[in-house]
């Protein structure tokens, strides 16, 4: 079982200063981790941060309040849409 997670897991490395690296052995230290555990948590922390932030989409209560309006009302389908929806239903077979 132990050899099965050892192949699951992909090794990183990076090359950093004297001061980058005595930075984070200090800040590791702290917490009582490694410097290994604490750059790969670290890291991860920031990635899923990062993450959320571009998959939400922020909107000014203007807009929030735009958005409900349309939805609630929907404006009617124009010439564009009408043509748009017949080319796609006469290239799709069902």
């Amino acid at each position: 079982m132990e050899h099965l997670l050892e192949e699951t897991r992909k090794r990183i490395t990076a090359r950093v200063s004297e001061n980058v690296r005595a930075t984070l052995e200090q800040a590791a230290e702290l917490l009582g981790a490694t410097v290994n555990q604490f750059v790969v948590q670290t890291a991860y922390q920031e990635a899923q941060r990062i993450l959320e932030r571009e998959s939400v989409i922020r909107l000014s209560q203007k807009d929030a309040r735009m958005i409900f309006s349309l939805v609630d009302s929907p404006p009617k389908p124009g010439k564009a849409l009408k043509d748009a929806a017949k080319a796609f239903k006469g290239s799709v077979r069902a």
